[in-house]
């Protein structure tokens, strides 16, 4: 993923789609907003559903040439032709994605709030790296991934870095001088129009 000056985009599907109605919603964000990447965040390990969600939403990313991973099932990323991986485990699964999926695949990495992750996983050879939640979330155990750890890792870290989790348009507004991307998903996902709550979400956006 190419990093800009102002953040960009990344949103995250819900645990669970519609395939009657989600690929239209999802074209519909895509088509009203700028968006980087997509992450396939599916529940569960029912890989015969999960297919055919990744099926659906690979068409709509891949016709407006926008890139799709899929949380943890490298395997699956290889076997539907999806752009990458993103790992919920820190750096430990990073250097065998990366060698299961070569060097052009997109393999990024989720590291709560610990910098330490962060680095190791960098080091590893990830894309990038997610910290959160930054705001009240159902994601951790209430520890918030606060803004110093966004200065601080834009100030040191030259992988780019996604905020997530929580947010609200103070937070965008607050991390927009220190994250690469903002991961996007439960916040729009629970309203009847998702493209007009993402428009509202950046609203205040600098």
């Amino acid at each position: 993923m190419d990093t800009a000056e102002q953040p960009q985009i990344y949103l995250i599907t819900p645990p669970t789609v519609a395939l009657s109605t989600f690929p239209d919603q999802l074209a519909r964000v895509l088509d009203g907003a700028e968006i980087a990447c997509i992450r396939l965040a599916l529940a569960g390990n029912d890989e015969d559903a999960i297919s055919r969600a990744a099926d659906a939403c690979r068409e709509v990313a891949h016709a407006r040439d926008v890139a799709l991973v899929i949380s943890n099932h490298v395997l699956l990323a290889q076997k539907l032709g999806l752009d990458g991986v993103h790992l919920d485990d820190a750096a430990r699964s990073v250097r065998a994605a990366r060698k299961e999926l070569g060097t052009d695949a997109i393999v990024g990495s989720f590291c709560g709030t610990s910098s330490h992750d962060g680095m190791t996983a960098g080091e590893a050879g990830v894309d990038y790296v997610a910290f959160g939640p930054v705001g009240t979330s159902s994601l951790g155990d209430g520890t918030l991934a606060e803004k110093d750890l966004f200065q601080w890792w834009s100030e040191m870290i030259e992988v780019p870095v996604v905020a997530e989790g929580g947010l609200t348009p103070e937070l965008i507004r607050d991390l927009s001088p220190c994250t690469d991307f903002f991961g996007i998903g439960d916040e729009i996902w629970s309203s009847d129009d998702p493209a007009g709550a993402l428009n509202a979400l950046l609203a205040n956006v600098p």
